[in-house]
């Protein structure tokens, strides 16, 4: 550094050399602060420092406690892992091993009397684990190839099934012939008839009180019912229980038995091969099917037992007996049940939107003043940074970005920002929604299928996906037409929409105690209104729009831990005037900011934040030393007890009214959960009875201090009911 600064006159750059001179102080410092002195007086013997023999056991118990899994799994396959046997500790885990090396006794039925024998023993168990084998990943198209079940650990069975009558099937049910596929298959000659198979078993899996356990068991439970099964006594799922557990972890069943067992499994992929060489399921060797599907069963009963330990060590078994298993058969009826579809109405609407994009095209092309390609990120970029020289927001590797938050950040400095923003709500509104959805619908059923996702949310929500509807915009037309395609099943039946009002300004109410809060919806004012009144200092009577809009923006932004800045960017004001609108509002709400406080004061002790019922979110981030990811981790930490309570009434409510349907034997039928919405296909007999038991269901599904309001509505499309 000091030859640097005697020869700076000598530096060509001009910038550089100023930079070198304005800042030689630092640059000093920074020599000093990297320095590392040697001549320091160290009164340690080195060879006391020697790492001694390494306590690999004790290790692996500390990895076990931090949730080190990764390094605990390395550990475990070193050669000089020796698990010592220990009265006080735990010694159930194994080695690590795979099929090859563990110990196991998997049977392969291939005769009636052999099949008679196994339903004589799964009839006297009280729990099985329980598998199925099929020719598709979509659960209502997939055609059976095998059950397998697990009674004790290290000991399964795998039942293989053809369907003789496969060919002549063409009834139009579930499992017809279009879910057959051409492959000649040579692992079925030893198979059992498909239809003396469901015979036999049908009895056990519809028996309640014989407990079923499975890995992700509601694509079991959809399979079944497609065959004429309808599986009772749902116990325990390990992918939900895993997810519940630690919800950013792995939920497969291979990593399940890696992170519980130390065991590699049999993967599909060496089953079945890959690339041109991938077998048809139906073309792999009876043998090494039935090993595969066994070991599944087998390891689900496995790692049911460590994780049932997991749970009561965590106190969160009963989130998941009373919440999350309960709902597991509740989401499969309804994804088996789907709902209509008006294919007509998206074609007019399609061409319709057609048109209007074609419309933006030519407006985009005459603003920018040439015609380009809008859907080049590079080629949008030179128009709007060079051409028509608006300020750039934020630079990625390969250039300026154009993502939709620039675009909003632009907004108002040219008029070919909002065509453009118009243009890209259009465009993928069409493909993702209009164009797809058509596509979507079982030919066998004539109705769409959503798949709705237990171990996706952090928070505890559902997700959705084929198709996604929680991201169907509400709030602009284009997104409440889509909504209209969306029908009952027919004349005799309307939708009935069920939705939870400003559920997540309610709990947090609920959970900060705030006597503001409480007090304005316990009254049933206009909470965004009475918070403006609160925060602006001025009469409710004299309350503007403007200061309405701002007052939701905090409302719904305080929960999600917005700052400043945020605000500032939502309500286009300065930073100083969104850090007086926070300041003013936490002075009227004082128990919010208790809450906030205190909630990543937790976080930050114990590493996790829950919701009212125990579930749990791990925030490793929350001491992180970045300043922007500890951030983060704080908005997550004071946002998850809310949104998860949230998610956790709406799954309480979905299953006691389902509980109702069922037990009435209703006709009507509960379709989809959308956020804060429920769904419904009801028959035109049941409306008034139905509207009395879904109010009441989500009225009292969690008590909180605050009342809980229902919007609910009938219609002959989803967009009349909302």
């Amino acid at each position: 550094v000091e030859n640097l600064y005697e020869h700076v006159s000598e530096i060509p750059q001009k910038g550089l050399r100023e930079k070198l001179t304005n800042n030689k102080e630092l640059a000093f410092l920074s020599k000093k602060l990297v320095t590392i002195h040697i001549d320091v007086p160290v009164e340690i013997d080195f060879h006391t420092l020697r790492a001694a023999k390494r306590n690999t056991s004790g290790l692996i118990r500390i990895f076990g406690e931090l949730e080190f899994r990764s390094l605990a799994s390395k550990l475990r396959d070193t050669e000089e892992f020796v698990e010592e046997v220990s009265p006080s500790r735990d010694t159930t885990r194994p080695h690590p091993s795979d099929i090859s090396s563990d110990e196991h006794s998997y049977h392969c039925i291939t005769s009636l009397h052999a099949l008679d024998e196994l339903c004589v023993m799964l009839s006297e168990a009280g729990q099985i684990a329980m598998d199925t084998e099929t020719t598709s990943a979509d659960a209502l198209r997939a055609e059976l190839v095998g059950l397998a079940f697990a009674c004790t650990e290290r000991e399964a069975y795998y039942v293989p099934v053809r369907n003789d009558n496969k060919d002549s099937i063409d009834d139009g049910t579930l499992f017809g012939s279009a879910l057959h596929t051409d492959a000649a298959p040579n692992n079925t000659s030893d198979a059992l008839p498909l239809a003396a198979v469901l015979g036999k078993m049908k009895p056990i899996l519809e028996n309640p009180s014989i407990r079923k356990i499975g890995q992700d068991i509601k694509y079991d439970i959809l399979v079944l019912k497609a065959h004429g099964i309808h599986v009772e006594g749902i116990a325990f799922d390990t992918m939900v229980a895993s997810y519940i557990i630690r919800a950013d972890g792995q939920h497969s069943l291979d990593a399940l038995a890696k992170e519980y067992l130390g065991y590699t499994m049999m993967t599909f992929e060496e089953l079945v091969g890959k690339g041109r060489n991938q077998k048809h399921i139906t073309e792999v060797p009876l043998d090494a099917l039935a090993n595969y599907s066994a070991q599944d069963a087998d390891m689900m009963l496995r790692v049911y037992q460590r994780q049932l330990t997991k749970l009561q060590e965590l106190e969160m078994l009963g989130l998941c007996n009373e919440v999350e298993f309960p709902l597991i058969p509740v989401l499969a009826r309804m994804e088996f049940a789907g709902i209509s579809l008006n294919v007509e109405y998206l074609s007019r609407m399609s061409k319709d939107l057609d048109r209007q994009i074609n419309d933006l095209v030519r407006e985009i092309y005459r603003a920018a003043g040439e015609e380009f390609n809008i859907n080049s990120t590079q080629q949008l970029a030179d128009i709007l940074f060079k051409k028509l020289n608006l300020p750039t927001v934020r630079k990625t590797k390969t250039g300026f970005s154009t993502d939709v938050n620039v675009l909003e950040t632009l907004k108002g400095l040219h008029p070919i920002i909002d065509k453009l923003l118009d243009y890209r709500q259009f465009t993928k509104l069409k493909s993702t929604y209009i164009d797809a959805l058509p596509q979507l619908i079982n030919p066998q059923t004539g109705r769409v299928h959503t798949s709705f996702n237990q171990t996706v949310a952090a928070t505890g929500r559902l997700s959705g996906s084929d198709p996604n509807l929680q991201n169907i915009p509400i709030r602009t037309e284009i997104g409440r037409a889509i909504r209209k395609a969306f029908t009952a099943r027919g004349q005799d039946s309307v939708l009935m929409s069920a939705d939870y009002s400003q559920i997540e300004l309610r709990v947090m109410a609920h959970i900060s105690g705030d006597e503001g809060l409480v007090e304005a919806f316990r009254n049933n004012e206009d909470i965004h209104a009475s918070t403006a009144a609160k925060v602006f200092g001025v009469d409710p009577a004299d309350l503007t729009r403007d200061m309405r809009r701002k007052a939701k923006e905090v409302n719904f932004g305080i929960m999600y831990g917005i700052g400043p800045f945020g605000l500032a960017t939502r309500l286009e004001i300065t930073q100083s005037e969104s850090r007086e609108i926070i300041a003013k509002y936490f002075e009227r709400f004082p128990k919010v900011k208790q809450y906030i406080n205190d909630t990543i004061d937790s976080a930050r002790r114990h590493g996790y934040v829950s919701t009212q019922l125990g579930r749990r979110r791990y925030l490793p981030d929350i001491n992180s030393r970045n300043r922007n990811i500890r951030s983060n981790a704080e908005r997550q930490a004071i946002n998850m007890p809310i949104q998860g309570t949230a998610a956790d009434m709406i799954k309480v409510a979905m299953i006691n009214i389902d509980k109702e349907i069922v037990g009435k034997k209703m006709k009507s039928t509960m379709l989809l959960q959308v956020h804060d919405e429920l769904v419904f296909e009801v028959h035109a007999s049941e409306v008034s009875a139905m509207k009395e038991i879904v109010l009441d269901r989500m009225r009292s599904s969690l008590r909180l201090n605050v009342p809980i309001v229902v919007d609910i509505g009938t219609g002959n499309n989803w967009l009349e009911a909302h």
